[in-house]
């Protein structure tokens, strides 16, 4: 059965794929024109390939929220996103410029505090931020970079504006499930990547080792690289593993390693202690040693922190980058931009309303059925609320815990995200969806083409997090013909 693409409708939300009914964008003619070659039947037997690929291969995430760790499939669609290039090539520049000014912020933080002294940012803003760490004050990463490896969640409105919608800047995750979207959408789709345009993110894992291996702070030909991991319980453990094969590098626990009356970092192994240089690390910052945070982590090493200040070893990204992840920050980012480079901000925030701001509070709390809530350092969607799908007793359960922590708080307006059409139970419909674009920064900076689409299952909803429902498709860049 062919597909009639005038019976799909995102209604008034913009559409990655289509403009109208029936009138794809110019980014996703090709896709369209062989999707409807195939028609609706084979579309749902590749669907199925894909599905068995993941399940054979083992691309699984873990969810915690049911009393128990459930390792479970990776969900995907097999119908990609489309981006034009032109379109791309404003996005990379703008992720670029906030990258930058975000760790030129971070320094500044850590050293001279002019951002501060200038009255930009607000000076209680940064001392209450549980993300901010006083053992990192006066430390000095390679090249003044603290976020090596950031995750920026991208979002489109309903009038096509790209906005930015907050900034993962501690251990962000899921590249490996882009680099694996990518390789499962060839295997169901290998004539499209024989004739399409479409830039290629599988050089990903060695630019990833060169950005790392650019941190080394011995020169040596080939520097010691590591990731730490949690371990094999933790939600992420998958791509831990995937990234350290890939990279061709040691996959390593705390215990594994141990900081020598030097003030060296040694990785355990057959042969002896061998020295590593750098630690691309997975653990978050107040778990990383024991001397100096949580003093019962078993997941860290003891001395860890002593070794990085004296720089005889590279953690990425940097203890105490998160400070510029709060979500209460994110709202100061355009100015940020405009301090540190002397610029407009490329890409836009979502407007944000503080709710330590007592009229802003009160604005919000009248009428939160209008307004998305959002904690300033939860991930995965937990601890949100999103207005207009609120029951009573989330209102009033929210409204309490505003009001006994503003700060904690920020606003947004519900936004009509973009859709995308995706395959759900062998019927073709719109999904909401965002995008997290990974932006590599050591001694150069560098933008997937693209990143990881995620997307929200469940009709109607809005979020789009593995945890919470959400699946994922591959995105393509394309090129198109001039």
């Amino acid at each position: 059965m062919r597909i009639d693409w005038t019976q799909y409708n995102s209604a008034s939300f913009h559409d990655e794929l289509f403009d109208s009914p029936g009138h794809a964008r110019p980014a996703a003619e090709r896709l369209i024109n062989y999707l409807t070659s195939l028609g609706v039947r084979e579309l749902t037997e590749r669907q199925r390939d894909a599905d068995r690929a993941i399940a054979e291969m083992g691309i699984t995430f873990t969810v915690y929220t049911e009393g128990q760790n459930i390792d479970r499939a990776w969900p995907f669609d097999v119908i990609p996103r489309t981006i034009e290039a032109s379109e791309w090539m404003r996005i990379e520049r703008g992720l670029i410029q906030r990258l930058t000014a975000l760790n030129r912020f971070i320094d500044d933080l850590y050293h001279d505090r002019k951002i501060i002294a200038d009255g930009i940012v607000p000076e209680d803003l940064i001392a209450t931020s549980a993300n901010f760490l006083p053992a990192c004050v006066g430390a000095n990463p390679p090249y003044g970079v603290w976020a090596n490896i950031c995750g920026s969640d991208l979002v489109r409105d309903s009038d096509g504006t790209v906005y930015v919608l907050e900034d993962n800047l501690r251990v962000p995750s899921g590249v490996s499930y882009m680099l694996e979207n990518r390789a499962i959408t060839k295997q169901v789709f290998p004539e499209m990547f024989q004739h399409a345009s479409i830039l290629p993110v599988d050089d990903y894992a060695s630019r990833l080792f060169d950005m790392l291996a650019s941190l080394s702070p011995r020169k040596v030909d080939v520097p010691r690289v590591v990731v730490l991991t949690p371990g094999i319980y933790n939600s992420a453990y998958f791509e831990h593993s995937y990234l350290a094969q890939r990279m061709g590098v040691d996959l390593v626990e705390g215990s594994d390693l141990v900081v020598g009356d030097d003030e060296c970092v040694y990785v355990r192994t057959i042969r002896g202690l061998e020295r590593v240089d750098v630690i691309y690390r997975r653990v978050n910052d107040t778990f990383l040693d024991p001397e100096c945070f949580e003093k019962d982590s078993v997941l860290g090493v003891p001395g860890l922190m002593r070794a990085w200040r004296a720089q005889n070893v590279a953690l990425a990204n940097a203890p105490g980058a998160g400070v510029a992840d709060d979500k209460v920050v994110y709202a100061y980012v355009p100015k940020i931009i405009e301090y540190y480079l002397g610029e407009k901000a490329i890409l836009p925030n979502v407007p944000t309303l503080l709710l330590r701001d007592e009229d802003s509070r009160k604005r919000v709390l009248a009428d939160l059925s209008n307004w998305v809530v959002k904690p300033a350092n939860e991930s995965g969607g937990y601890g949100m609320l999103i207005g207009p799908r609120a029951t009573a007793e989330e209102k009033v359960a929210m409204a309490a815990a505003v009001e006994a922590n503003p700060r904690n708080y920020i606003a947004q307006p519900v936004l009509a995200l973009s859709t995308a059409p995706t395959l759900v139970q062998d019927e073709i419909e719109p999904r909401h969806l965002d995008l997290r674009p990974f932006i590599l920064q050591g001694q150069r900076i560098w933008v997937t083409p693209g990143g990881l689409t995620r997307v929200a299952l469940r009709r109607g909803s809005l979020v789009v997090n593995s945890s919470q429902g959400g699946g994922s498709k591959d995105t393509w860049i394309v090129a198109l013909e001039s």
